[in-house]
């Protein structure tokens, strides 16, 4: 089942998921009880996932199934991952704040 929220984002059930990801519900489940992944929840308690959280999983899914990387190497994996990203937007967003400053100036 796929349905649609706020600003028309898709949102996918834990079937959908576990059919484009080849990862079993119930590792799925297990990914979101230990941290790893969080998806929406919806009425009755049902996990909505979003295309960010099927690249996560199949993040996940390279790191234990290729590479060999137990849940704990991953989770410090993805969240390392996850403040580089963060740090790289706060960088972009100073200098494109730093850049506007220098515009205004002139």
């Amino acid at each position: 089942m796929r349905k649609k929220f706020q600003r028309e984002t898709e949102y996918l059930t834990i079937g959908i998921v576990a059919e484009m990801t080849q990862v079993h519900p119930q590792t799925l489940r297990y990914y979101e009880r230990v941290g790893l992944i969080t998806p929406k929840r919806g009425r009755g308690n049902v996990r909505f996932y979003t295309q960010s959280d099927v690249e996560r999983i199949r993040r996940i899914k390279v790191l234990t199934q290729d590479m060999g990387v137990n849940l704990a190497g991953v989770e410090i994996i993805l969240r390392l991952s996850d403040q580089l990203e963060r740090l790289r937007r706060e960088k972009e967003e100073l200098e494109r704040k730093r850049k506007e400053e220098k515009t205004d100036a002139v």
